[in-house]
């Protein structure tokens, strides 16, 4: 296999009401067909206007099924938001979800951004990078290393302990979702792997050269080299049957999905390969089985160089 990036897929989030069994077989299906990864939203209450309120099913919970249903493709937030439970209690969870997977977890971590899932289930939304700091501090902490004092401004836990252990030597890669300078100087010394979303690079892998010199100096400035963190973005993709993707996040509207042969989308995740691309994770419109199932021979058309 000549495979020269990783290619994953994001599994529904709000773009409509999809129940347990079609997730699973979605799911399943994914890892059949040969892509390498799963991914869930973490978001909890999305309003707007034009399509009134939407609710995903809560992130760990579908993490925790889809480890235990599935045996090889890896899977993870996209991206955790720290503010939706105490800081030690999200790595005891990421801890749980690796050893359900038998080590397949990577744990995307954010500060959140969207405020009514903040207000509406009663979270603090003031502060989110100092909060989110703090929660990164002892989140990896527990996970890397298996205990932590810690007393902060917004968190504080007394002699924690993480055990059982994760099976992985340090826990899950660690991976962040934001190109923000001060999220940046927070996570780069740390994390394994970094993500942007598809609104963020214009979706094209010309946008991604910008990002990634951002990535590149916060690497420079923390003493890492810049190889040592691995590039990861979104990509959406318009499939038969796509009409638009009503995601949560109103700022994604207007984004041109990628679309194509077989053979075109092969190339274009090349693309975003030689732009320094490790792994993308596929936004489908729509997001079906039938989908997956059309997505397929693109990957196929990828392994054969």
């Amino acid at each position: 296999m000549t495979r020269p990036l990783k290619v994953g897929i994001q599994l529904p989030e709000v773009e409509r009401e999809v129940r347990w069994p079609e997730l699973l077989a979605m799911a399943r299906l994914a890892e059949d067909a040969g892509f390498d990864s799963l991914w869930v939203g973490d978001h909890l209450l999305y309003r707007d206007a034009g399509l009134g309120a939407r609710g995903p099913w809560e992130a760990w919970s579908l993490l925790a099924g889809l480890a235990a249903a599935t045996t090889r493709i890896a899977l993870g937030p996209l991206v955790a938001c720290t503010s939706f439970s105490s800081p030690a209690m999200l790595a005891k969870k990421a801890a749980t979800v690796d050893e359900i997977s038998g080590g397949r977890l990577v744990l995307g971590l954010g500060a959140g951004w969207n405020e009514t899932d903040y207000t509406a289930f009663d979270f603090p939304y003031d502060h989110r990078i100092g909060r989110f700091e703090e929660a990164f501090t002892i989140i990896r902490t527990l996970l890397r290393d298996g205990s932590i004092d810690f007393a902060g401004r917004y968190y504080s836990v007394h002699d924690c302990e993480l055990l059982p252990r994760s099976a992985r030597p340090g826990g899950p890669p660690l991976m962040v979702g934001s190109s923000g300078e001060r999220m940046l100087r927070i996570t780069i010394p740390h994390v394994d792997a970094w993500n942007a979303w598809f609104a963020d690079t214009g979706n094209s892998p010309a946008g991604v050269a910008g990002l990634r010199e951002k990535v590149d100096t916060a690497c420079r400035e923390a003493g890492r080299d810049p190889a040592a963190v691995e590039r990861t973005v979104a990509v959406l993709v318009g499939l038969s049957g796509g009409t638009g993707r009503p995601g949560g996040d109103l700022a994604q509207r207007g984004i041109v999905p990628l679309r194509g042969t077989s053979d075109e989308l092969a190339d274009a995740f090349r693309a975003y390969a030689r732009e320094g691309i490790a792994h993308l994770q596929l936004v489908l419109d729509p997001i079906t089985l039938a989908a997956i199932e059309e997505l397929a021979p693109a990957l196929e058309a990828l392994d054969r160089g």
